[in-house]
């Protein structure tokens, strides 16, 4: 197993590792209450906006005369995550910062977040305790309040539901439908990542699952891939950075579903075209490697994989000096006059249409 998985498993055994734990103690011997209690404690108030956070019918948040962003996102066991390789606190992490990127692609900086959860009996106080300190770690990282959420048992495993709070001056709002013609395209961080760190993640379950005795071997050189996988992080630098230097993104998305699929999105809302450049496309040197050893398309991770959790935006020409030297973003593309699509320049000189079949939940 890679060295960054054997930080987080309780077991070296991995799978399913982390629900045995030397203390136990059930949920019902604190209550719905003494839990939320012990969820109160661990979480400070860091934010002058929020006024009243846990411990009402209702948190209270100061406005500011500012506009208020709010995302939601429900993540199911067995649907958005398997806790057979996602460590809790890990998986805390994460159901904090896929709902803070969606913040950070409006262009608005994140205050506060709710945090309502579904407990299967497996559940203990420990583990519940375990993937609160993964969303401790996200609040801090992030400086965004836990202010409220809900507890439940489920039937159905664990369900997580985080709706983050943001704010921005209306006229710093972004929004997925203002790109015009020639806008300048540009993403950050590199992409096809998360989806080979899945890949592999689901290639060990299935050796471990075939023959328990087997210990998940995963080489040290896929930490990076396996972590994009269970930590990805929002883009909140970028954001900061583009307000540095005085850009203000014409359009901006993250990259959940893909970078095709997302692109599709910013040219259909927009009513443009775009086309991007196959050897302008990020692509980090390990998912390279991993996506040989899988026998997988390096590019089509990069344009369909999803769960990146990049930004993809676009600028104005004129800004291209400002944005040239960013770092960690490249430049891959420009917005057309081409309402019929998005298309890719490929490294041959030949145009491709883009398609992305993207995901569905349905």
């Amino acid at each position: 197993m890679g060295e960054y998985l054997k930080k987080y498993y309780k077991l070296p055994s991995g799978v399913g590792g982390y629900f045995m734990m030397e203390q136990r103690t059930e949920l019902s011997t604190i209550g719905e209450f003494g839990l939320i209690k012990l969820i109160n404690s661990k979480f400070p108030i860091n934010n002058i906006e929020t006024l009243k956070g846990i411990g009402d019918d209702a948190a209270v948040i100061d406005s500011a005369g500012k506009e208020m962003v709010v995302s939601t996102d429900l993540l199911l066991e067995g649907i958005h995550f398997d806790l057979s390789y996602s460590p809790l606190k890990l998986l805390g992490y994460k159901s904090v910062a896929v709902n803070i990127s969606d913040i950070a692609a409006m262009n608005a900086i994140p205050k506060q977040i709710t945090v309502s959860v579904g407990l299967s009996n497996r559940i203990s106080v420990e583990a519940i305790t375990e993937l609160y300190e993964g969303i401790k770690i996200a609040c801090d990282e992030y400086k965004v309040d836990l202010v409220g959420g809900d507890t439940s048992s489920s039937r159905s495993g664990l369900v997580i539901s985080i709706t983050a709070i943001g704010f921005a001056e209306k006229q710093n709002i972004v929004y997925r439908n203002t790109a015009k013609v020639n806008d300048i395209v540009c993403v950050s961080g590199d992409l096809g990542a998360a989806l080979m760190g899945l890949q592999l993640l689901e290639r060990e379950k299935q050796v471990f699952l075939a023959n328990p005795d087997m210990q998940p071997e995963i080489d040290k050189e896929k930490d990076y891939v396996i972590e994009r996988q269970l930590k990805p992080r929002a883009r909140m630098d970028v954001i900061y950075e583009l307000r540095d230097l005085g850009v203000l993104p014409t359009s901006m998305i993250d990259i959940s579903d893909g970078l095709a699929a997302e692109l599709l999105h910013i040219s259909k809302n927009s009513g443009v075209g775009a086309v991007i450049f196959e050897d302008k496309i990020p692509i980090d040197d390990q998912t390279y490697l991993t996506a040989t050893e899988l026998n997988f398309s390096p590019m089509t991770a990069a344009l369909n994989g999803g769960e990146d959790y990049e930004l993809l935006f676009t600028v104005k020409q004129e800004d291209y000096e400002k944005i040239k030297n960013m770092n960690d973003v490249s430049i891959i593309g420009y917005m057309t006059n081409d309402v019929q699509g998005s298309k890719m320049m490929m490294k041959s000189g030949t145009m491709v249409n883009i398609t992305a079949p993207g995901y569905e939940h349905f």
